[in-house]
């Protein structure tokens, strides 16, 4: 069996940007792809703390130590500039490995400046 897990995310980051007129994706801090370990053209969920938004898009790196995020095209109606969202990137496991997979969740501050980086020790803790 194949599962569909939690393998990163950024919590709590807050809308830099958005930008209509680019053709779609959402930009991010490549120093905040890199501790959440999502690469360029990944997909990710975003949830908006805000107004409940959840899309589905692909990464683009921004400027490194920018704390750029800047929701593109269609989904930058879905999010405004201070807005607070959760990015999450998903991957697939085989069940053995789901059970003992631990996901990385970078922290950030106002400023999307990572604060910490935790490893969950347990696929079923909270995160």
């Amino acid at each position: 069996m194949i599962l569909n897990l939690l393998k990163s995310k950024i919590h709590c980051a807050t809308v830099t940007e958005a930008n209509l007129a680019y053709m779609g994706s959402i930009t991010i801090d490549e120093a905040l792809m890199e501790a959440a370990g999502i690469l360029r053209n990944e997909r990710v969920q975003v949830v908006d703390n805000n107004n409940g938004a959840r899309l589905e898009t692909y990464v683009i790196p921004g400027a490194r130590g920018s704390g750029v995020i800047c929701l593109n095209g269609a989904a930058a109606r879905l999010a405004q500039p201070g807005d607070v969202v959760i990015i999450m990137a998903y991957a697939l496991f085989p069940e053995a490995e789901a059970r003992s997979y631990a996901p990385t969740v970078v922290m950030v501050d106002e400023k999307n400046r990572i604060r910490e980086i935790r490893h969950l020790e347990r696929a079923g803790e909270t995160a």
